[in-house]
């Protein structure tokens, strides 16, 4: 949530900044400050704003999962290494999502002062989010990993990697006791709970399918986008659940066991 209320907050101001005071206001969503409402005389809507909700997804949360489990698993690269990768490319993450999130404005600017107060208007910027989503971030998630790997001497590394004299082995538990088991059956009570969140959740089955005719007519009204935030939101808090589950289903399941071999010779550690 602190990721979700910085950036909402920064993409706001900057948004105020470049384009203009009273372009974008800063709301709550769910009692959290994540909404950002942009503004401009073109939308449509008797408000003239597009609502437009800041979750774990749209903050770039699962980007930053992704280069950091990237990184994480690159052989022949120490730890002090990988952590302060982790860092610098979760930071990069962070300021290429801000940027991203700035850019929503001039698009919705650009497509409805062509056609203003029609609702389909709204459709480059929903097509914008949608090729970002789909595809974009990874390609660019892929090639920072590359010039990272290829910056560190990784394929070096990599084919040193076996004269490490501290080894790891990672695999799965065979040792299971009893708090193991209690702790798997509290991870499936987190599943069951997760998807029973959403599929007996009323208003988020509403919101299903008031988005399904919204994508079947090919219109983004100010409804569509309301229902788009609370489906969003119901997503988010099961994946988020979730995740968690799954997280400590890992932790569990995983064991980490480390030896040490000697070797003449070891690879060095910067």
């Amino acid at each position: 949530m602190p990721i979700q209320i910085s950036e909402a907050w920064i993409w706001h101001e900057l948004t105020n900044l470049i384009y203009g005071e009273g372009t974008a206001t800063l709301t709550t969503n769910n009692g959290w400050m994540t909404q950002v409402n942009l503004q401009d005389d073109s939308f449509p809507g008797a408000l003239n704003t597009v609502a437009l909700y800041v979750s774990d997804e749209c903050a770039g949360v699962h980007e930053m999962l992704f280069i950091s489990t990237l990184i994480v698993m690159t052989d022949g690269v120490s730890q002090r290494i990988k952590l302060r990768s982790v860092a610098v490319m979760c930071g990069i993450v962070y300021v290429l999502n801000i940027i991203r999130l700035v850019a929503f404005y001039p698009i919705a600017v650009d497509s409805c002062a062509l056609d203003p107060n029609n609702p389909s208007c709204l459709n480059p910027v929903w097509q914008y989010h949608e090729t970002i989503y789909n595809w974009g971030f990874l390609l660019v998630l892929v090639i920072m990993w590359l010039i990272w790997f290829w910056k560190i001497g990784g394929p070096s590394r990599a084919v040193k990697a076996s004269e490490l004299n501290e080894k790891y082995h990672i695999g799965f538990r065979q040792e299971w006791k009893k708090i193991h088991f209690l702790i798997l059956g509290f991870v499936a009570l987190m599943l069951i709970s997760s998807a029973y969140s959403v599929t007996n959740n009323t208003q988020a089955m509403q919101a299903k399918e008031t988005l399904d005719f919204c994508s079947y007519s090919s219109i983004a009204t100010n409804q569509c986008m309301a229902a788009q935030n609370t489906w969003d939101n119901a997503i988010n808090t099961a994946w988020s659940l979730a995740g968690i589950g799954l997280l400590i289903a890992a932790a569990v399941a995983i064991k980490i066991d480390r030896f040490v071999v000697a070797k003449s010779e070891t690879l060095e550690s910067e």
